[in-house]
Formats: structure tokens, C-alpha cells, sequence
């Protein structure tokens, strides 16, 4: 494997904490005031929840096979072209996957590769999730909260990976952009996991409906360009991948 190809098929991460602040988030807290019962609630459950997650990651890096049409994609994104709000599909290479739409091409202009990510905290949540849902409402609720909390913060280390990679070679990254944003299609989610080989490396599978199995999964898409990208977090101490950047313990920054 060259220096310019990050490939993972598949790594299990270890993840110590959530933050509870997200998981209070995804509950709708709105700042009222919780009671110690409820506090010990929610950090038994967080607690249970990192307990029976097996999070892990795969990544791959792939070239733009039209690389020479990112100027036509990239005004056609941005409507100044004849062809406006239909921008050619980015094609990958060694992929049979096609990204197709305005946004992706907005997202990904000046991009020169692209990566591929996807991560789940496993089928052993689900079975939590289903056993709850026998029981106590209220545990389940926050179980799932804290559920979709780890499984962001998976996904904020496996981001963190890839600008670490694009960083050793001077380069920086876009934010992830997964199926479903914008006007990329969900349908995306059957080749892009298929490149990743997930089903066999993660046991990621889709429903009918497009929907990820196990539940607590999350599929990206992040450009890898030579200039900082808009978007970005401005300085580290706001930046959500914050403890898992490797960059900042060298001194360096990928905001540029």
C-alpha cells in the first residue's frame, strides 16, 4: 500500500465514555432539571451501553476517475453552466460506486480522492434495544440515546483517522457526508458499503428500506483536497474530534 492509500478493512475500537450532554441532546433536554433518579439513570445506562457495544471501523481511500471534469462538476454544482443542477456523476476508482447530485459535488469540489467510512457499535445494542423494549420505556429511550451518541462518537474517530492521514501528506479533509444528504441518494448506501466490503468486515447489512443493520451504524463520504475546507472547525479547542486528533500532540493543525 502506497503512502497516498489509507485502507482498513476492518479495526475495533476501544471508546471509554460519551458525552452526556450529547446523550442528554438526543433526549430533547432542554436544559430543565434532572432528578437524582434520573441521574443515576442516565449514567448506569451510558455505562451498560459502552459495556455491551463492540464498535468498529473500515476505511478506504479511492481516486476521482474524472478528476479532469472538477471544474465542469463544480459549476454545474453551483448553477453556472448550461448544464446547471445536473453535474456529472463522480466516479471512483477500482468502485463500481457512482456519487450522484448537486450537494456531493459541492462538497467534494476540488477534491482529488475521496474516503469511504463506515462504522457500527455492533449487533449486541440492537438485542439491548429489543430486550428494553419489553420493559421499562423510559431505559429504553435513554439506552438509545446514549446508543446514537457512541455511535457519533465512532464515527468522530474514525474522522479523526482519516485527517490524520490526509495531514501526513500536507493535505486536508472535508466533513463526512453520508447517503441520504442532501440530494445524494440513500441508494448510495448498497455500493458504497459494498466497497468497504462491510457486510463481511463490519456485519453491516441493509433492509429493504436502505436502512443500516445493526441500527447504530453510520456510513461517510469525505473529499481529500490540497487547501483547507470551509466548514471545518476554526481552532482545536472547538473542534469535535478534539481527543482523538493526533495532529495537535505534533503541533500541528488540519485547519490550516
Amino acid at each position: 500500500m502506497s503512502a497516498d492509500e489509507l485502507v482498513i478493512p476492518r479495526e475495533s475500537l476501544q471508546i471509554a465514555s460519551v458525552d452526556r450532554r450529547e446523550v442528554l441532546r438526543y433526549l430533547g433536554h432542554r436544559e430543565q432539571e434532572l432528578t437524582s433518579e434520573f441521574e443515576a439513570l442516565l449514567d448506569e445506562t451510558i455505562a451498560r451501553c459502552l459495556n455491551v457495544a463492540t464498535p468498529r471501523m473500515a476505511l478506504r481511500s479511492f481516486a476521482l476517475a474524472n478528476t479532469e471534469s472538477a471544474a465542469a462538476v463544480n459549476d454545474a454544482a453551483y448553477g453556472t453552466t448550461a448544464t446547471a443542477g445536473e453535474p456529472a456523476a463522480l466516479r471512483l476508482v477500482g468502485s463500481q460506486l457512482e456519487l450522484v447530485g448537486c450537494d456531493i459535488a459541492k462538497h467534494l469540489a476540488g477534491a482529488d480522492r475521496v474516503v469511504l467510512m463506515a462504522v457500527t457499535t455492533g449487533n449486541a445494542i440492537d438485542q439491548e434495544l429489543r430486550r428494553l423494549s419489553f420493559g421499562n420505556s423510559l431505559e429504553q429511550l435513554v439506552f438509545d440515546a446514549a446508543a446514537t451518541a457512541l455511535v457519533e462518537r465512532v464515527a468522530d474517530v474514525a474522522e479523526a483517522r482519516v485527517r490524520d492521514w490526509a495531514a501526513s501528506m500536507q493535505r486536508f479533509t472535508s466533513w463526512r457526508f453520508s447517503p441520504g444528504y442532501g440530494d445524494l441518494p440513500l441508494e448510495t448506501q448498497r455500493l458504497l458499503l459494498a466497497s468497504l466490503d462491510a457486510t463481511r468486515q463490519l456485519g453491516i447489512t441493509l433492509t429493504d428500506s436502505l436502512l443500516m443493520a445493526p441500527t447504530k451504524s453510520v456510513s461517510a463520504i469525505m473529499g481529500v483536497h490540497a487547501v483547507p475546507q470551509s466548514g471545518m472547525a476554526s481552532s482545536c479547542s472547538i473542534c469535535s474530534l478534539f481527543e482523538f486528533c493526533t495532529q495537535r500532540l505534533q503541533g500541528r493543525t488540519c485547519c490550516g
